[in-house]
């Protein structure tokens, strides 16, 4: 079995100029021409071009991932271990980056108001005042912005350490649920979409279940709010808004 280099292109999203450059540089030519001349790839060819595409995802330079690839000593079994590893530490990473950056926009939303350091210590690793003026824009004239100014105002750092530890509590729970395969409509996910409705009200402002349900759907439809459920199981910010939704609806509030 060969393919073209237009068959290539459409089951991997590499651009046909993309592989004729590879082809032009040694790095990936394909192992067959056809009778008109024209590239074919063997299934050996697409093994290498995995190899590629995950390196160059990881952020190798393309002479690297040559060097990489033909090193005559590498076994193929070790290039998928490195990867694995390589994408293991990136994921990690990247779900560090997106719960600190849920923290720090909640930091700013709800107008802490703590020293560099206790912010560091309370937050993550990350500086929140990077989406400062995002958050601002987007929820500044809101009543329910200007409710958790009030409020935060007279929060200590010990009152953010204990809601931060029901926040855990929480995400665990939820977290074991998902993990159960239990239904997002069902009982003990609506009555958790209640806990976090109740979490919201009583620290920051009021929370109606409609205001809820828009939560719920931001929570998709924000990457960033979807990554950081996400981090915590694949799959966890549309089993949430799901179970928000089903929540609000529970108790007597109809969708849109």
């Amino acid at each position: 079995m060969s393919y073209s280099v237009g068959q290539v292109a459409g089951f991997t999203g590499v651009t046909v100029r993309t592989l004729h450059h590879y082809d032009e540089i040694g790095l990936l030519v394909p192992g067959g021409r056809s009778q008109a001349g024209h590239r074919r790839y063997s299934d050996t060819d697409l093994d290498r071009l995995q190899q590629i595409l995950f390196y160059r995802e990881l952020g190798f330079p393309l002479d690297g991932v040559a060097a990489l690839l033909d090193d005559p000593d590498a076994d193929p079994r070790a290039h998928l271990r490195r990867q694995h590893e390589l994408l293991t530490a990136r994921i990690e990473k990247l779900q560090q980056m997106a719960a600190a950056v849920e923290n720090a926009m909640e930091a700013r939303r709800m107008g802490i108001n703590l020293t560099p350091q206790e912010r560091f210590e309370v937050f993550g690793d990350n500086d929140p005042e990077q989406y400062a003026e995002e958050t601002e824009a987007r929820w500044g004239n809101t009543e329910a912005y200007a409710e958790s100014q009030r409020r935060a105002a007279r929060y200590t750092k010990e009152d953010w350490k204990r809601m931060q530890a029901e926040s855990d509590d929480w995400s665990e729970r939820y977290v074991a649920l998902v993990d159960a395969g239990a239904d997002p409509v069902g009982e003990p996910a609506m009555d958790l979409a209640e806990e976090h409705r109740g979490h919201i009200s009583a620290w920051f402002y009021e929370c109606p279940y409609a205001m809820h349900r828009c939560l719920g759907e931001m929570y998709v439809a924000d990457e960033r709010f979807k990554a950081f459920y996400d981090s915590m199981r694949p799959g966890m910010a549309e089993h949430l808004s799901a179970a928000i939704d089903a929540n609000a609806t529970r108790h007597g509030t109809p969708a849109g």
